[in-house]
């Protein structure tokens, strides 16, 4: 049996969060659609364990547009109004809570990534998606305001991502994928909890993190 929660424990734990968040969701649906235009979520192609890719969902917090780029730094103009209140309360993740159910995701493990950042024959990515991705994970909760520090990076804030913060982050997922244990995975999530609960910013001197376009 790999380390961590055992799937069908994370299962049932999602599937009752589900419920209970559900009323929080349809709410934020309908401001989300009320407030702009297109649909209360958002789907996009992520690629998960073994490489295999899967449909995310969030709730939708950015105008829709087929430019711009596929990172989100602080005052991004595609951000709505709602959106950065869903982006800053955590809110827009709950819908992952599906992927959990339907075992495309992890409540803990490394964030999955779009197709573009994925280096499938590098070692470390190999590490990496031997393991289902999660919705929270311990480099997410060291730096959870990831926008900020993308928006003071120099030059662009892409390539800062994709040649500093990203490799920074899959050493740091190697790290912790080494070292876990069921009982690591519910701190994770209990520390996950209590940040969301009582926000502190972002630590940036152990920035390791990054945001996609969503």
């Amino acid at each position: 049996m790999p380390p961590g929660i055992p799937r069908a424990v994370e299962a049932v734990v999602a599937g009752v969060g589900l419920v209970v968040v559900s009323p929080v969701i349809a709410l934020a649906g309908v401001v989300v659609r009320w407030t702009s235009t297109g649909p209360a979520f958002f789907r996009q192609e992520r690629i998960g364990r073994a490489g295999r890719p899967f449909t995310l969902y969030k709730l939708r917090t950015m105008r829709i547009s087929k430019d711009g780029p596929q990172i989100t730094a602080r005052g991004d103009s595609r951000v709505t109004p709602i959106g950065r209140f869903l982006r800053r309360s955590k809110l827009d993740e709950l819908p992952q809570l599906w992927n959990v159910v339907r075992g495309d995701m992890a409540l803990v493990g490394p964030r999955p990534e779009v197709r573009r950042y994925v280096a499938a024959e590098d070692p470390i990515w190999q590490r990496v998606l031997s393991v289902r991705p999660g919705i929270t994970d311990p480099v997410t909760l060291e730096l959870r305001d990831e926008e900020s520090l993308l928006a003071a990076a120099p030059g662009d804030p892409e390539r800062f991502y994709r040649e500093e913060l990203l490799p920074a982050k899959l050493r740091q997922y190697a790290a912790y994928l080494d070292r876990r244990s069921v009982w690591s995975d519910v701190a994770v999530l209990w520390k996950t909890v209590v940040a969301v609960l009582i926000p502190r910013g972002a630590d940036r001197s152990r920035g390791a993190s990054g945001s996609r376009a969503v």
